[in-house]
């Protein structure tokens, strides 16, 4: 059998199982050696039906009764329904909204089930339950099904399998294939010595270095584990691999950013700390400390690459400035005046515009002009007619005087990297909240003569160093952990059902003193009336008609709990230029109440605004609900975060709490890794990172092992000539990952 067969010319598939195969991407025997198991189900865990507790994931293993599929009295909602039975009692299955699993079970088959033990008020069933047939599998021997329990220290009996420890792959599956299908697939491809032919990618001493297994045992062990020592050393090799991988396309990128010429800043630190000292705040040790590290990247003459994070109202913006300010003193080489350049790209046009009024306080002082750029217009600072204001001027002007290098600093939104926009001597770009920005849009920045910009990108999404070291992997890290110096801590509360109109009039009071509110629900609309279950983050099903929804939430505060206050709503179905419209006039104190979705995560300055309530907070991850709140620090006024959970889960309650507790971002973002996984966090899913990338980038030692070899490997053979395999494999991974 060679790797690259189809799996229907090997394999005796019927229609259903084509189609399965096809809807999971497999179609030649490398994808299915390469399809891994989600998990193992090791029959030494398997639980006593009598023993069962309420509340808990459990497998259990018995025969089949009483199968029936039905709808929901009230609901109408369609289930399948049976019973299970071992040696120590039975308990009610429900499928809901899967009556058709029903019918793949036949009366008297023993299966094993896994599933959370649900408590109702018509009693304890067990809920949506995975299942396996077992009528073959050498699970029928488990003691604790129909035979009496072996006397401990006794061997088995002849004949009788010794299978205690015994580890079966559970696969990713879908309607018309079975894990038990692919364990016996895979078992064909492995017996018929195909891994023979198995080449591996990664270079020998790197396998030897971190004692990892070859391809062709990784590939064994973790389909066919004999104990988990294996199966882990065959998980670890692939989690290493896949980050490997990513690390290696990521270095090579700025192997080739670095290969351009820059402009070489050099700084004054008199007049440095002059333009420092104007700042309203004293800046942190961290604000400090993250300015030094990019004015020494400034001053190398190959081009910065520089990731700063930092919470919402640490001083993004003022470190920003100060690299700015130190770029625009400078005069282009061989030249005795004008100045550098610098590009500074926000993601929407409010925020740019907002950059452009910050920035005309830290420059009003100095003769610099500045530029904003926006879909909406120009504008320039300062303006003949008002020296201490801006005045709107024509795109052709602002463009013609950009590219004469007239206006050093422009601010704008992608606009800014458009083809009609040239910059006469373009040294610094700073990137807002866009870090994604990728390496088709960087080699734009590169002028002709290979001279590229300093580029400075910046983020308040807290990001797990971990993943900041993979994701972002071709740019440097700088961490403003710290606020500055006078900002109120803010107070958040956890809010259960019970306690809500106690909180209105709390929000009240607040909004009668003048200040503005943010509301913040998950849903856009409401959903049809037909309940549906979906699941929090703790896994607890809730119906979706729970979930509150932006649009009706606002009806609902209008006519029930704010009737004197203007309420307006935001989400991202709506146009951008009706967005902007609503968030002027919110930033304009025209509108009081804000109910809006998500959408305003990554958003827009209004001090004025300093409470927020954040409806269904379970179905935020822990980093999400810390930007949201971010929204309400923007002043010295006290500041207000009302979290409101519907969940009764001890589980869901503490995870909020942890809101309370944490120091920073940060802190939250390793909780949301540890807790969740990443599949939310910084919405790393758009990745195409799979769940091994995802375990190997929880553990620090192995990000930085996978760095650290590919830094080596791209500077001694950057184009990885010698390694045409590994290059293959890099090639086919960064299809996966989208990084642009």
């Amino acid at each position: 059998m060679e790797l690259s067969d189809k799996l229907e010319v090997k394999f005796r598939l019927d229609i259903n199982q084509k189609k399965a195969l096809n809807k999971l991407k497999l179609f030649s025997v490398a994808d299915l050696l390469f399809h891994f198991p989600v998990r193992y189900s090791d029959i030494s865990e398997i639980k006593k039906i009598s023993e069962l507790v309420a509340g808990e994931t459990t497998t259990v293993c018995g025969r089949i009764s009483n199968l029936k599929t039905k709808k929901g009295f009230k609901s109408k909602i369609p289930m399948g329904e049976a019973q299970i039975e071992d040696l120590s009692g039975k308990i009610k299955i429900t499928w809901f909204h899967q009556a058709y699993l029903a019918k793949m079970i036949h009366e008297g088959d023993t299966v094993k089930l896994t599933g959370k033990v649900t408590e109702s008020k018509y009693g304890t069933y067990l809920a949506n339950p995975e299942f396996e047939k077992a009528p073959n599998m050498p699970i029928d021997s488990h003691d604790s099904l129909f035979r009496p329990p072996r006397p401990l220290g006794t061997p088995p009996a002849k004949g009788e399998n010794n299978l205690e420890g015994f580890s079966y792959p559970i696969y990713h599956e879908t309607k018309g294939i079975t894990s038990k299908w692919f364990y016996h697939a895979i078992e064909k491809i492995l017996r018929d010595k195909t891994l023979d032919k198995v080449k591996d990618y990664i270079p020998e001493d790197i396998l030897k270095k971190y004692s990892l297994p070859t391809l062709k045992t990784s590939l064994i062990w973790i389909h066919k584990p004999k104990n988990a020592r294996d199966r882990e050393s065959a998980r670890k090799r692939f989690s290493f691999e896949e980050v490997f991988c990513i690390q290696l396309e990521r270095q090579h990128d700025k192997f080739e950013y670095r290969k351009n010429k820059s402009f070489q800043i050099k700084v004054n630190e008199k007049e440095k700390e002059e333009f420092i000292k104007r700042f309203p705040f004293i800046p942190t040790n961290s604000q400090k400390k993250s300015i030094q590290t990019i004015l020494d990247d400034m001053g190398r003459n190959f081009p910065m690459s520089r990731l700063l994070e930092g919470d919402v109202g640490s001083g993004k913006t003022a470190v920003a400035a100060t690299a700015a300010y130190t770029t625009v003193k400078q005069t282009p080489k061989n030249q005795g005046f004008g100045n550098l350049q610098v590009a500074y790209m926000a993601p929407t046009e409010i925020l740019a515009a907002q950059h452009f009024e910050s920035f005309i306080q830290y420059f009003k002082h100095l003769p610099i002009n500045i530029g904003l750029i926006t879909g909406s217009g120009c504008r320039k600072f300062p303006s003949k007619v008002n020296p201490s204001g801006w005045t709107n001027i024509s795109r052709s002007q602002l463009l013609k005087w950009t590219a004469e290098g007239i206006i050093p600093i422009l601010i704008g939104t992608h606009a800014l990297i458009q083809k009609t926009v040239k910059f006469k001597n373009l040294a610094l770009v700073v990137i807002d909240e866009q870090h994604r920005f990728g390496t088709a849009q960087r080699r734009k920045l590169v002028r002709k003569d290979n001279i590229a910009p300093h580029l400075l990108s910046m983020t308040a999404t807290p990001i797990p160093r971990t993943l900041a070291l993979t994701i972002y992997g071709d740019l440097d890290l700088s961490l403003l952990d710290e606020m500055p110096a006078g900002r109120k801590q803010i107070i958040t509360e956890i809010i259960t059902p019970l306690k809500r109109d106690e909180t209105y009039e709390k929000v009240r009071v607040e909004l009668k003193n003048g200040r503005q509110l943010y509301v913040i629900c998950p849903r856009i609309n409401e959903p049809d009336r037909t309940p549906s279950l979906a699941s929090d983050r703790a896994g607890k099903e809730i119906n979706v008609l729970e979930i509150k929804a932006v649009t009706a939430e606002a009806k609902r505060l209008k006519k029930e709990v704010f009737r004197e206050y203007e309420i307006g709503v935001l989400h991202s179905k709506m146009s951008k230029e009706k967005k902007e419209d609503v968030m002027k006039d919110f930033t304009d104190g025209k509108i009081n109440i804000l109910c809006a979705t998500s959408v305003v995560e990554v958003g827009v300055n209004v001090p004025n605004a300093t409470i927020i309530i954040i409806e269904g907070a379970e179905r935020f991850g822990l980093a999400q609900l810390h930007q949201l709140r971010g929204r309400v620090i923007r002043s010295n006024y006290q500041a207000y975060c009302y979290v409101f959970a519907e969940a009764k889960s001890d589980k869901t309650i503490q995870r909020l709490k942890a809101l309370k507790t944490a120091k920073n971002g940060f802190e939250l973002a390793e909780l949301d890794l540890t807790l969740r996984g990443a599949g939310e966090l910084g919405g790393t899913k758009q990745w195409g990172i799979s769940d091994l990338g995802m375990e190997a980038i929880k553990n620090l030692k192995m990000v930085e092992a996978a760095r650290t070899e590919a830094i080596r490997l791209i500077s001694l053979d950057s184009e990885l000539s010698k390694y045409p395999l590994l290059k293959q494999k890099v090639h086919e991974k960064a299809g996966e990952f989208h990084f642009e």
